[in-house]
C-alpha cells in the first residue's frame, strides 16, 4: 500500500565544495531485500523479513518480534513540521536512506566523499539484535549475511564512497576473532562494537572475554567504531526508561548524548584495553568533543587527590587523561562553543560526521557549516578534521579527482 508523501522536499541544489569531507558517523535504513539469498538454505525462511500491516506501516519480523526504527532516524529532506517518532515507510523518506545510488547522489549534493554507515535502530547500531538472537546459528548466519551485503552492495557499488564496517559476533569471541581476520582480508577497514557491553549481559570491555576480539582487531589494524547507544543504553534521567510517560524524553536523551559519550570514554580508558592493546584504534561516534576537556580535567584531578589506590593499580606509562587523548579518536557534528577543544585533543584525533539521514544530520549543508566553523582555524587543523584524520585512520584516501573540485585541500 503506497501513501504518497507531500512532506518530502524537492532535491536541493548541489552545494559548493569548500572542503573534502569524510563523515565517520552515518546510518542506514535497511532495504527489504537485504537478506534475500544470503543465508544457508535451511535458515533462509527464518531470516529477518519486511512485512506490511493493514494500515500500510512497514515492519521487520525476526524471531517472532516486530521491529521498527524511530521516524526521526530518516528525516533528512523532509519538512521539519512532519518529523515524528512514528516509523516511516520507504516511500516517505529520501531514497538515499536505503538505496546506495541515491545515497551517493545525496553525498555529492552535500560535498561529502565518504560515509561510514552504522545499522539502523531496528538492528542496533552495533547489530545487537542479530548478535543477541535466541537461535545462535540463525543469528550468526544473519549477521554474516548483513556483513556480506554491506561489503558487496553498500561499499561495493561505488568503491571508495562507503568505508566498509563489519558487525561483530559478540557472543562468541573465538568465532568473532576468526571472522574479523577473514573480513580484514576481504576489505573491511572498521568494526563496530557495543559501547557498554554489560548492558547486553556481556562482560565489561576490559574483561579477558574480549581479548580474542581485541587482539584480532589490533592485529588486522581494523578501526573500532563505538557508537553511543549501541548496547541499548544512553544516559537517562528516568528510572526504568519510562519513555511513553514523557513525550519530551527524546529531547532530553539527545541533549545528553555528549555525557553518554563521556561515560563510554572513561569506561574504556579505565578498562585496561589501551595498555594491553596499545596499537588498537578506537573512534567514538556522535558525542562531539566538548566533554573531552572536562574528562581530562577530572581524570587529572582525581589522580592527584582521590587516586591513591589507582596509582598502585594503573598499568600504563600514560596517565588516564593521556590514555584518553592518545588512544581515542573523537567525532563531532557541531561544537561551536567549544571548538577550541581541538587544541587540547589535537586535530589529528578529531573527525566530522553528517549523521545522514537522522534528525541531527547536517545534510545538505555540511559544507557551509564546516566553512563557517573552520574559517578562522589554521589550515592544517581544518583539513585534518574535515577529512585527513579519517583518511589516515581508516586507510581511505580521497582521490585527486575529488580533491581538485574543492576550494581547500592539502
Amino acid at each position: 500500500m503506497s501513501r504518497p508523501d507531500p512532506m518530502l522536499l524537492p532535491d536541493p541544489e548541489p552545494r559548493e565544495r569548500v572542503y573534502p569531507v569524510i563523515s565517520v558517523d552515518d546510518h542506514l535504513h535497511e532495504p527489504p531485500d537485504l537478506f534475500d539469498g544470503r543465508l544457508p538454505s535451511h535458515l533462509q525462511e527464518r531470516a529477518p523479513a519486511r512485512i506490511e500491516d493493514a494500515s500500510g506501516a512497514q515492519w521487520w519480523s525476526y524471531e517472532g518480534n516486530l521491529l521498527a526504527e524511530s521516524g526521526l532516524e530518516n528525516v533528512a529532506g523532509r519538512d521539519p513540521s512532519s518529523w515524528t517518532r512514528a516509523p516511516l515507510r520507504d516511500d516517505e523518506m529520501r531514497r538515499g536512506s536505503w538505496d546506495i545510488n541515491a545515497r551517493v547522489a545525496d553525498m555529492d549534493i552535500d560535498g561529502v566523499y565518504a560515509h561510514t554507515c552504522f545499522p539502523s535502530g531496528v538492528f542496533g547500531f552495533a547489530g545487537r539484535v542479530l548478535s543477541m538472537s535466541k537461535d545462535r546459528e540463525l543469528g550468526l548466519a544473519t549477521l554474516r549475511a548483513y556483513n556480506d551485503w554491506h561489503l558487496e552492495y553498500l561499499a561495493g557499488t561505488h568503491p571508495g564512497r562507503i568505508i566498509p564496517m563489519q558487525l561483530v559476533w559478540v557472543t562468541d569471541p573465538a568465532v568473532a576473532a576468526a571472522d574479523i581476520r577473514r573480513n580484514a582480508e576481504r576489505g573491511f577497514k572498521a568494526a563496530t562494537l557495543p559501547d557498554l557491553p554489560q548492558h547486553l549481559g556481556l562482560p565489561r570491555i576490559g574483561d579477558p572475554y574480549w581479548y580474542p576480539v581485541l587482539e584480532a582487531l589490533e592485529e588486522t589494524e581494523t578501526v573500532v567504531c563505538i557508537h553511543l547507544g549501541a548496547a541499548g543504553w544512553v544516559l537517562d534521567p528516568l528510572p526504568n526508561r519510562e519513555r511513553n510517560l514523557d513525550p519530551k524524553l527524546d529531547y532530553t536523551l539527545a541533549a545528553l548524548f555528549p555525557a553518554s559519550s563521556m561515560v563510554t570514554g572513561i569506561e574504556w580508558t579505565f578498562s585496561g584495553v589501551p595498555a594491553r592493546f596499545p596499537n588498537l584504534k578506537v573512534a567514538l561516534s556522535e558525542g562531539g568533543i566538548g566533554w573531552v576537556p572536562m574528562a581530562v580535567d577530572r581524570l587529572d584531578y582525581m589522580m592527584d587527590h582521590s587516586g591513591a589506590q589507582l596509582h598502585s593499580e594503573w598499568k600504563s606509562e600514560l596517565s588516564p587523561s593521556e590514555t584518553l587523548l592518545h588512544h581515542f579518536y573523537f567525532c563531532m557534528i557541531d561544537n561551536p562553543s567549544n571548538l577550541d577543544a581541538y587544541k587540547m585533543i589535537g586535530s589529528d584525533h578529531i573527525m566530522v560526521e553528517t549523521d545522514y539521514p537522522h534528525s541531527d544530520s547536517t545534510w545538505p549543508d555540511t559544507q557551509k557549516l564546516l566553512s563557517d566553523r573552520f574559517s578562522a582555524l589554521p589550515g592544517d587543523d581544518a583539513i585534518n578534521m574535515a577529512y585527513r584524520t579519517a583518511s589516515q585512520l581508516f586507510g581511505h584516501p580521497v582521490p585527486e579527482s575529488w580533491l581538485a573540485t574543492t576550494a581547500v585541500h592539502g
